[in-house]
């Protein structure tokens, strides 16, 4: 192989830059946001850094360069992490009476203020859900005025941000609920709630989390590229400390259950955050489990990003786990098959 010439030591230059980010973020997961909370944000980043380094690698490989190496062992190195990132095909398997199917979606208040430019939106959303009739529904960002589109489900949870606010977070369920809680997250408006349902002789608490937003009003919108970078960067950071915080109370609550668990929600963080590996700990992540494709929930246009979830305890198998394609929010739904021990 021949030296590489000046053109190719810039690109082995910024291929090394690249290198050395996706090696950092590889420990994110194991850095705390209170203690490094600029750090934290770079786990938003892991999908394009992957892409930006396999780049690298081809480019490499076609001109039949040595510095191929350098990114074919960082990829390697985080193989766990392309994992993540695309999943190909899944253990799909027909629903049966003894399983249960989970849907959760944030359905950004039915539309409330008109976001998408559709009048019917409110409506797409309700017939959706119905169509796809899950045994248990986790919606966030829920507006208690449609409650009744939901009078079909015996029972539900409901909590809402407060007692003037019309909004917060809903679970309705098919199958009797002989508790209900909530973890009362402080000084926010996001919240974590959860019920313990009886399926036959099965016993399961399902939570429904909504941790702390970026607060990026339109993440596609020109103004976020234009947005000092410096003050979007401690922003994100800020909420990444809340995050960390609401983590914990969900942890402490979670420890005292004596069920199987089954967690969803929108964590507004990806599974590349310590905030994912925290409140994972040893459950499964059913996308990682039955998913297939890239599995993204979350609309933004530069590369996909999952950030709502649906974990269960070990005990419990994941059967099935479907991304859906509709536009009726700034999220999309996710659902999942589970049959409990």
């Amino acid at each position: 192989m021949k030296k590489l010439g000046f053109f190719n030591k810039i690109i082995l230059f910024f291929n090394s830059i690249f290198a050395m980010l996706l090696l950092l973020s590889y420990v994110i997961p194991y850095m705390s946001p209170k203690t490094f909370p600029v750090l934290s944000v770079l786990s938003l980043m892991v999908p394009i850094l992957i892409i930006i380094n396999l780049l690298f690698f081809f480019y490499w490989i076609i001109r039949l360069k040595r510095p191929w190496i350098l990114s074919c062992l960082v990829l390697l190195i985080g193989f766990k992490h392309l994992n993540g990132l695309y999943k190909f095909g899944g253990n799909s398997h027909p629903e049966q009476p003894e399983d249960l199917s989970v849907m959760s979606y944030n359905v950004r208040l039915f539309n409330l203020y008109d976001w998408i430019k559709d009048a019917s939106t409110e409506e797409k959303i309700v017939n959706f859900i119905k169509k796809e009739n899950p045994d248990v529904l986790c919606l966030q960002e829920f507006h208690v005025d449609k409650k009744s589109e939901f009078g079909h489900y015996p029972f539900s949870h409901v909590k809402l941000r407060s007692t003037s606010n019309k909004a917060g977070q809903a679970i309705f369920s098919k199958f009797e609920i002989i508790n209900t809680g909530s973890l009362d997250f402080p000084n926010t408006t996001n919240n974590g709630i959860y019920v313990d349902i009886v399926k036959g002789e099965d016993t399961v608490r399902v939570y429904n989390l909504h941790l702390e937003s970026m607060r990026i009003a339109d993440p596609n919108n020109q103004e976020l590229s234009q947005e000092n970078s410096e003050r979007l960067v401690k922003r994100i950071s800020r909420s990444f400390v809340k995050q960390q915080f609401q983590a914990e109370v969900f942890d402490q609550n979670q420890k005292q259950c004596p069920y199987n668990k089954i967690v969803a929600g929108d964590f507004n963080n990806t599974q590349y955050s310590n905030i994912y590996k925290r409140i994972r700990g040893d459950m499964n992540d059913a996308f990682n489990e039955a998913g297939s494709g890239f599995g993204r929930t979350f609309k933004f246009k530069f590369f996909p990003v999952r950030i709502d979830f649906i974990l269960t305890s070990d005990e419990i198998q994941v059967k099935d786990f479907r991304n859906y394609d509709q536009e009726f929010s700034d999220h999309y739904p996710v659902f999942s098959i589970v049959r409990l021990p």
